[in-house]
C-alpha cells in the first residue's frame, strides 16, 4: 500500500513538472508579464522564480494543479478554433466584448488571480469550440 501512495506521489510530481512547463511557454506567448502569471498561478515571487529557472523542484498544491489544467485546456481550445498560430497566442489579449468579458482582454480577467474568473474565462473559451457563444 506504501509503494501506491508513493506512486501517487510521483505521478503528481511528474504532472507537475511537465504541466507547469508547458504553462510557462504559454503564459509567455500570451506576453504575460511575471506579475500576471504569478498571480494566475497563485505562486508568490520566490517561488515563481525559482519553479521558472528549475521546474522539476516544483511542488505544487492541488488548486495550482488545477489552475494549470484550466490554462492547459484554453489554450488546447484556442488551438481548435484558430487555425492561425498568431490568432491562438493573440486571444488572451484582445479585447473581447462577449458577454463576462465586456470589453476586458481575456488575460486581463485571469490575471486577477480570482479561481472564479479562470475558471469562467476557460468555460467561455472552451464554448468557441462547439460554437455555442
Amino acid at each position: 500500500m506504501m509503494t501506491s501512495e508513493k506512486k501517487t506521489q510521483a505521478d503528481l510530481n511528474r504532472m507537475s513538472v511537465k504541466g507547469l512547463k508547458a504553462v510557462m511557454n504559454i503564459l509567455d506567448k500570451w506576453g504575460c508579464s511575471p506579475e500576471q502569471a504569478q498571480a494566475i498561478l497563485r505562486l508568490p515571487r520566490a517561488t515563481f522564480y525559482r519553479y521558472r529557472s528549475n521546474p522539476d523542484k516544483a511542488n505544487l498544491d492541488a488548486d495550482q494543479l488545477t489552475r494549470l489544467s484550466y490554462l492547459l485546456n484554453i489554450h488546447q481550445a484556442l488551438r481548435i478554433v484558430f487555425e492561425n498560430k498568431d490568432n491562438v497566442y493573440q486571444f488572451m489579449i484582445k479585447k473581447n466584448h462577449n458577454p463576462f468579458f465586456n470589453g476586458r482582454a481575456p488575460l486581463a480577467v485571469i490575471e486577477t488571480g480570482d479561481f472564479g474568473a479562470l475558471y469562467e474565462t476557460y468555460k467561455r473559451i472552451d464554448t468557441l469550440r462547439g460554437g455555442l457563444w
